[in-house]
Order: C-alpha cells, then structure tokens, then sequence
C-alpha cells in the first residue's frame, strides 16, 4: 500500500532512518528455516551457499550448528541439505535427489515466481532473456531452470544491441529480484524497443522488498548528507540500495557495521541516513546508530515510506 512519506525535523547531527529497511519476507523465512532444522534434526545443518548474503546473519548460523557449502558433493551421504533463498538450478535438485539427500527448500517464493515464468515461456516455445548480474547465485539458479544455452543473460541497456536471438517474434523476458528498478526499467525499454513482441511480466519481477526500500532509501538521499547502507558487500540488493543513494545525490557507503564507518564521512553539521539491506539484521541497525550516537549525532528519527506486512509460511516438514 503506497504511503506518503512521514513528516520529520531535519536538525544538524541528526539521523534519519529509512523505512523500510532490513529483513525482508523471504530473508525471515530462509533465517527460520535453517533455525528450525536445527531444533527439529539437531546440528549439523548443511546449507548450499550462504543462506542469504549477511556475515553477521552466516557466522550467527554457523555458531549455531550450520555448514555452509558450494557444492552438493560436498554434504556427506544422507545428510540435510538447505537450498539458499537465492534458488537452485535443477541440476543441482537432481543431484539432491541422486545422492538420497534430505532437501529443504528455503528459495525465496518471489524467486519460485521468477523460475515458473521462465518454464512457462520455455514451454510456449519462447526463446527467455534474463536481465541480472551473471555470477549471481539467484542468475545461476534461474539460468539453470532451462536446459544449457536455452536463456539468454544481459545486465546493462547496452546489452540488447549485442543479442543473437533465434526468432524475434519469439521471445520473453524475466529479472533478477535483486537490481535496481531504474535500471533495470532501461534494460526493459531497450528490449522492447529492439523487439516490439517481446512478452514479459507487466512490471519487472523485482520483489516488493528490493523496490520499496529502493523507493525509501531516495527519499532519505534527498534529506542526508551521507547515507549509510548496512549491508555485505556480497548483498546485490545492499549495492543496489547504495547505488541509488548515490544517483539521488548524497554521499552512500555501504557497511557491514559500525566497525566499517570512519569519522571523516561526516562533517560538524552533517545529517546523516540509515539503511539496511534485505539480508541485514536489525541489530546491526542498532549497533551502527550507537556508534552514531557515540560521535555526537543522537538526534534520531524515522523516515517512513511504505509499509510492510508481508509474511510467507514455512515449508511442511517444518510446520
């Protein structure tokens, strides 16, 4: 539900908080699924890559009982294998299967969206392009829906010029959950300027989440000097959410914590903005503006854009 942007005071040495920000649905639900197996199966866990792209969120986990892998050779045999929130290519689910792995599913539902739009188009006879970031464990696991070579990857508008398509007349499109709506929305126009019957989605499929705190975090730029984006360098929506600070003209760094923030950022009468990526833990939100409040900036207040109240259940084993 769209929602005006809350009235603030804007004093110097002050902080605003963005929100929306933090943990989204499909982060929450990934983070319980992984505690969940623990208390239901006991320790160790295995989860095929990081659960969602946090340290703090990874290490806390790995406290915790979990083992973090690459690759499904290398969970022992019979084991309990978790499938990241970023999905899996089917390769990888029928290596599970082969290997008589007990698999649990924590894939985001706004990424299983994504991967059945893409089998539709496939089973349609229509050739697929996928707009996102190539090395990406979501890209590589939306790639991985169709047989090798069946979906097409592009990044940037510059991209489209350069794709060899079998039929024009032909084809779909879907996105990465994680980019930048502004871009992505230029790589879109590009496609549909080179081809005028390309079919996809009526918006990109990038998820609530992502777009809300995209939204949230231009509002703030346009208020703070510096804006702090709390997140891990491996997060692609926490380089996203600095990336759109930038463009919207405030200086943006991104964080993992306070241990990441250097005095210089600010000057005597700075106003400085806070948010957190979608795999970032509210804690860290909390340890960022105590170090804030250390170095003289404890005029704290919150910049509301959206609201959320999304929720997705667990899966039955874990019910």
């Amino acid at each position: 539900m769209q929602q005006e942007t809350s009235p603030v005071t804007i004093q110097p040495k002050s902080v605003l908080l963005a929100e929306p920000r933090g943990f989204c649905a499909g982060v929450d639900r990934a983070i319980e699924i992984v505690e969940r197996a623990l208390q239901v199966y006991g320790a160790p866990v295995y989860v095929r890559h990081e659960i969602v792209h946090n340290r703090f969120v990874v290490e806390n986990l790995r406290a915790k009982g979990a083992i973090f892998v690459e690759s499904t050779e290398d969970v022992p045999d019979g084991a309990l294998l978790i499938f990241s929130a970023h999905g899996v290519s089917k390769a990888v689910r029928k290596c599970g299967q082969q290997r008589g792995l007990h698999v649990i599913d924590a894939t985001c539902p706004l990424v299983t969206k994504v991967h059945l739009e893409l089998l539709r188009h496939y089973a349609n006879g229509l050739q697929v392009i996928l707009i996102g970031h190539a090395g990406h464990p979501e890209v590589e696991g939306t790639m991985g829906q169709a047989p090798e070579g069946a979906v097409l990857l592009i990044s940037e508008p510059e991209d489209v010029g350069g794709l060899q398509v079998n039929n024009p007349d032909k084809l779909a499109f879907v996105t990465q959950t994680t980019l930048s709506v502004d871009d992505t929305r230029e790589v879109m126009d590009a496609l549909k300027a080179r081809f005028p019957n390309i079919v996809g989605p009526k918006r990109e499929d990038i998820c609530y989440a992502t777009s809300n705190r995209q939204e949230a975090v231009k509002a703030l730029a346009a208020r703070c000097d510096v804006v702090l984006v709390i997140g891990s360098q491996n997060s692609s929506n926490s380089n996203r959410l600095r990336e759109v600070a930038e463009r919207a003209g405030a200086m943006a760094c991104l964080v993992d914590g306070p241990e990441d923030i250097q005095a210089e950022w600010f000057s005597a009468d700075s106003v400085v903005g806070i948010t957190a990526g979608a795999s970032a833990p509210e804690s860290l939100v909390n340890r960022v503006t105590e170090w804030l409040d250390e170095h003289g900036f404890s005029n704290v207040s919150t910049l509301t854009v959206k609201e959320e109240n999304v929720a997705f259940s667990l899966p039955e084993a874990l019910r």
